[in-house]
């Protein structure tokens, strides 16, 4: 039998003021189908480590997959705060699932958008809005994460085509995606983006399986060997890293309101047992030492709240900088995987089980943690922009 999911949002400085109608409208539509269609089966999905595929038509439907993408071609045509509330109320389910979303949105759609053709555009953008199409994103490769302008993925020209060589690996979306955004080097060492759509000849998506992290997402690699790809199907508006770049940037504003999602649903989680769970006589939210766990977490989401909701009226006016995007995506993330950990020993013995989504939250998050820029790297971004010096070389 199935858990009813009592999440309610925690909003300590009454932050839903400063947000429209329409902003809470998009919130409860995403909410109530994430109470409704993805709560009820994300703790079996990921301890059978199974993509849940069927989710894939609501999360079309509520407006997941490219909600900042104009109306002509099949998107919403939201503002950017729109797009983080999405975000925050999927991840709040499964950060997993909010992946799924991102890598649509952000990592298949935006630079379809922003760096194709038009004809590109007709041809891709509707059916990947209404989630028709599905695609993922190809950066990352087996010897190159953190240095992507280091690729060997490599395109040839061959006349009316160009020969596609190399591999990619850590893909969300891979192993059931119909397109790949894939970044490759011309033959000058610039770096260009194409899709590439599945049934080429020679472009295979294995899976990968024995992940701890994100276990109910489909996460595969992307092997290229002598792939034909249509001239027409390269992207006429971008050369160079800052084509991926501006892609990462899209995702990681999005991560910097899901993760948030995460931390809120763990705190949530651990004050609703902390007024239940009774030892000693009486409560344990009475004691002190798990006051202070809650006071600490609701400071912190607290003031990451604050974080994006300024980023996303940046983002709004075309004034975010990628050095802000990073600053928020390592603030949040650090700031839920704390919170999880804190709230996995608040809940004992009990927070290790799939009966609540504590541990599921804290496993995905180490994922989180890594992906579209590690930790470590992101601490570095804002390092050199404070400072002016580059860490990086």
């Amino acid at each position: 039998m199935a858990k009813t999911d009592l999440y309610e949002a925690p909003d300590y400085y009454l932050l839903d003021e400063l947000l429209t109608d329409e902003h809470k409208l998009i919130r409860a539509s995403v909410r109530d189908w994430v109470k409704k269609e993805l709560s009820p089966i994300i703790e079996d999905y990921a301890q059978r480590a199974e993509f849940p595929s069927q989710l894939l038509k609501g999360l079309a439907e509520i407006g997941a997959f490219g909600p900042t993408i104009p109306v002509e071609y099949g998107g919403a045509g939201l503002d950017y705060t729109s797009y983080g509330i999405i975000m925050q109320e999927l991840e709040r389910g499964d950060s997993g699932i909010r992946s799924t979303a991102s890598v649509q949105g952000s990592l298949v759609m935006y630079p379809i958008y922003a760096y194709g053709s038009e004809e590109q555009r007709k041809k891709y953008l509707p059916k990947l809005a209404s989630g028709e199409m599905m695609g993922c994103f190809g950066l990352t490769e087996p010897d190159h994460g953190s240095n992507p302008g280091g690729m060997t993925t490599n395109i040839k020209d061959a006349g009316d085509h160009y020969i596609l060589n190399g591999a990619k690996m850590w893909i969300s979306n891979s192993p059931f995606a119909d397109i790949a955004v894939v970044w490759a080097k011309d033959e000058e060492g610039k770096i260009r983006g194409l899709v590439v759509e599945r049934g080429m000849e020679g472009f295979t998506t294995p899976a990968t399986h024995n992940k701890w992290s994100l276990r109910a997402s489909a996460t595969g690699e992307l092997v290229f060997d002598h792939v034909k790809v249509p001239k027409e199907n390269i992207f006429p508006n971008v050369i160079g890293i800052k084509g991926p770049l501006g892609c990462l940037n899209q995702a990681r504003y999005g991560i910097a309101w899901g993760a948030l999602g995460a931390a809120m649903d763990c705190y949530d989680t651990a004050l609703r047992y902390a007024k239940e769970r009774e030892q000693f006589g009486k409560p344990i939210g009475g004691f002190q030492l798990q006051q202070k766990k809650l006071a600490e977490m609701i400071t912190e989401i607290t003031k990451g709240q604050l974080m994006v909701w300024r980023l996303g009226n940046l983002k709004n006016e075309n004034r975010a900088t990628p050095a802000q995007i990073s600053m928020a995506k390592r603030n949040s993330v650090e700031t839920a995987i704390t919170i999880a950990r804190e709230a996995r020993q608040m809940l004992g013995g009990m927070g290790i089980t799939g009966e609540y989504p504590i541990m599921r939250h804290m496993m995905n998050l180490e994922s989180v943690i890594t992906y579209e820029g590690t930790h470590d790297i992101h601490l570095l971004i804002t390092g050199m922009d404070v400072t002016g010096l580059d860490a990086f070389k």
